[in-house]
């Protein structure tokens, strides 16, 4: 599904060139929950950035499901996203002023799905993250958790075909990060493809495979024997 290689992002001031990421190179199979690790700083959130399309890169190939991104502009990625990605983030990213029906139904309203097909969508999808007695209260009004519940449903409520996420637990108390991260997991064993984000050694033995990142190169790869 993704195809990564020699992937380079710099940033450029006057004086300096930071490189953040320095000819990276790895592949996520389909079905595959992947973790990326490392320090602050390391590169981490860059690449996933770049892997959702919501930056560029400036040099090397970046190849999602046989299209190869790196040539694209900013409209031909967001469409690309819009139809192939969800997200999932450590601070949730929910919208203050909407229910949660609502929250989840704008992921579905970019893409230009029928009132009538949005609302079972979104039912759907609530009843399968066991949020459903929430979907007319707002975000301020949930636990951490149910606003990570919902922060899930708007990221698969459009049957994604790659879920990023960045730190999913990381504003989570230990039992409701646990709750998220087997909400996770089922989602892989329904097919979804996970690429996430961690600080965290034990979130991060929920998938199949670790790449471990520094000073923005990949250091290590390993496969969990426990998968």
């Amino acid at each position: 599904m993704i195809k990564i290689e020699k992937l380079e992002k710099y940033f450029t001031t006057e004086e300096y060139k930071t490189i953040a990421l320095n000819k990276i190179s790895f592949e996520v199979k389909e079905g595959e929950f992947v973790s990326i690790m490392g320090p602050s700083g390391s590169g981490k959130s860059t690449l996933l950035n770049i892997l959702g399309m919501l930056d560029d890169a400036n040099g090397g190939s970046f190849i999602f499901n046989d299209q190869e991104v790196i040539k694209y502009n900013e409209r031909k990625r967001a469409s690309l996203r819009k139809h192939n990605i969800g997200f999932v983030f450590q601070s949730f990213n929910l919208i203050d002023q909407l229910t949660v029906f609502e929250n989840v139904e704008l992921a579905l309203i970019y893409t230009g799905i029928k009132k009538s097909e949005r609302k079972e969508k979104v039912n759907e999808v609530l009843k399968r993250m066991q949020i459903m007695h929430r979907r007319n209260h707002f975000p301020q009004q949930l636990s951490g958790g149910q606003q990570q519940r919902v922060a899930i449903a708007r990221a698969v409520v459009n049957n994604p075909k790659l879920i990023l996420a960045d730190e999913p637990t990381g504003n989570l108390d230990s039992k409701t990060g646990n709750e998220v991260m087997d909400l996770l997991t089922e989602l892989n064993n329904q097919g979804s493809t996970i690429v996430m984000v961690t600080h965290s050694e034990h979130d991060a033995k929920y998938s199949n495979r670790i790449i471990r990142m520094l000073d923005g190169e990949k250091v290590t790869e390993n496969m969990l024997v426990n998968h």
